[in-house]
Parts: structure tokens; C-alpha cells; sequence
């Protein structure tokens, strides 16, 4: 069976075409305006027209308030909102009930101690992806920065929620990582860029094509 993959950060029609025709299973796109990444949801919309049924569109936010989740959600056809920033279960658990779109839960792992946060969104989310936890730096990003963590971090850990693995991930890491993880999904952004939030359609071609080739 191969793996589900996800590519986030989409801004342009060529990048979702190329998603659509390597096989994604997911396609997300940027809430977040201090964010290379982000588009408006009025741009997030004219996007989404082009995704078959079949294909889950997600809509990334960080910390975001209802009036903004709701501007994405009444432009654009989201299926999956993706908290990426410090969300509490609780957060989670009210906003999958007041929009009624399913929550994947970003979970930022640099250690043992981080991995042990994601139990508590089991009863609050219908999702997990575990991504490196950001730099110590004013100006980094909640995810997107191209840094990858210990895998070894998740290898053989049970969640009660379908999880996914984020974080630096390429076409050439990513056997290993599934290996190591065991990851039955994955989700990458800028190991499909030629610089931050410019996708280049070779590269998600690419990585795709290594995702669908893992049994």
C-alpha cells in the first residue's frame, strides 16, 4: 500500500495540477499571513475548483479566531481545518463543533516530552501530524522551515487518531523516514520549493512519485 501524501503551501493553479495529477491525497493551503505561503481565501477558492472529489483540501491556521476561520471557510471548500499553532484540545474541540469541518492537530516535536503532548488531542481532534518544532528565532515560521526531527521519536507508537509525518521531508529522504516512522502518511511544503512558498511541479511530481512507489 503506498503512502497518502499531502502537499501544503499551494498558491498557484500549475502546483495544484501537479498535485492532482501525481496522486496527492491531500492539498492544503496557508491561512497565515506572516507566512510565504499564505493566500487569501478568496484566492483559496479559485484554487479549490480545480480539486476532484476524493481529494481532501485543507485549510491551515495558527492560532486563528472564528471570524477568520469563517472568511476561509465561506470562500473556499475546506474539509479538514490543520491547527499549527499552540491550539488547546479544547480549541480544537470547540472549533470541530462550531464549523463542522475535521481538526488535524500539529503536534512540534523536538524530543520525547513533545511526542507525550498528542495523546491529549485524542478525544479532541480527528487528525495528529507531528513536524519539528520551529527555531528559537523571532521571525521562524510553525512550520515550513525545512527541518526534520528524530524519527525514531514516533517509531512504534499507537494513537488512537490517524497521524501524519511532516517535517523537512523530500523525495529522497522520504523512504527512510516511512521506514523509520512508519508513517502511512505524509505531508510536505518546502521540500517541494525552489525557495519559500514558490512550489516547483517537478519537485511535487517527485515526491510524489516516492510516496506511491513505498509498499
Amino acid at each position: 500500500m503506498s503512502v497518502a501524501a499531502k502537499i501544503c503551501g499551494l498558491s498557484s493553479e500549475e502546483a495544484v495540477a501537479a498535485a492532482i495529477a501525481g496522486g496527492a491525497a491531500y492539498v492544503g493551503f496557508v491561512f497565515y499571513p506572516p507566512s510565504p505561503r499564505s493566500v487569501s481565501p478568496r484566492r483559496a477558492g479559485e484554487l479549490c475548483r480545480a480539486v476532484p472529489a476524493g481529494v481532501q483540501r485543507v485549510g491551515l491556521f495558527v492560532d486563528a479566531d472564528d471570524a477568520v476561520i469563517e472568511a476561509a471557510l465561506d470562500a473556499a471548500p475546506l474539509d479538514i481545518m490543520q491547527f499549527h499553532g499552540a491550539e488547546t484540545p479544547e480549541r480544537a474541540a470547540e472549533a470541530k463543533l462550531r464549523f463542522g469541518r475535521k481538526v488535524m492537530k500539529a503536534i512540534s516535536v523536538a524530543g520525547p516530552e513533545d511526542v507525550a503532548v498528542a495523546s491529549r488531542y485524542e478525544s479532541a481532534a480527528d487528525m495528529l501530524l507531528f513536524d519539528a518544532k520551529p527555531p528559537r528565532r523571532a521571525d521562524a515560521l510553525p512550520g515550513g522551515n525545512g527541518l526534520v526531527f528524530d524519527w525514531q521519536l514516533i517509531a512504534g507508537r499507537i494513537w488512537r487518531l490517524p497521524w501524519m509525518l511532516s517535517g523537512g521531508l523530500t523525495a529522497e529522504l522520504l523512504p527512510e523516514a516511512v521506514r523509520i516512522s512508519g508513517a502511512q502518511a505524509v505531508d510536505v511544503s518546502s521540500g517541494v520549493e525552489t525557495s519559500p512558498g514558490r512550489k516547483d511541479v517537478a519537485k511535487i511530481r517527485a515526491f510524489l512519485a516516492a510516496a506511491a512507489a513505498i509498499r
